[in-house]
């Protein structure tokens, strides 16, 4: 005997749901036997909706791997070399600003000081 067998075994969860929706959707005079029938069909439909959404991510997993891949190629073979190297200057004009500010404040304090 094989381990797995062909037919996958449908959810509980999904069985529960079919079975709800198939509820929800029962017209008057509808019996048991075609409850169950219209049950399975959504089954089936719902199975075969997963079964779409796993290969659409499995599509998607494999190109997703090879733009990675192609990436990586393209980054080992980049090099990247400095064009220039930036050399940073203190501007004076920034420091005889605020020497001269707090020069005028310091005047101005002992003016003010002297004349009161």
């Amino acid at each position: 005997m094989s381990r797995y067998s062909k037919k996958q075994q449908v959810s509980p969860e999904t069985q529960d749901e079919s079975l709800k929706i198939a509820k929800a959707t029962q017209r008057p005079g509808q019996t048991k036997e075609q409850r169950k029938l219209i049950a399975q069909g959504i089954q089936k439909g719902i199975d075969l909706y997963k079964k779409q959404q796993k290969e659409k991510s499995r599509e998607l997993n494999k190109k997703l791997k090879q733009v990675k891949g192609k990436l990586n190629q393209f980054d080992e073979n980049l090099e990247v070399k400095p064009d220039a190297e930036v050399i940073y200057r203190q501007s004076f004009l920034a420091w005889i600003l605020l020497l001269l500010s707090w020069g005028g404040f310091a005047a101005y304090f002992f003016m003010c000081k002297g004349v009161a």
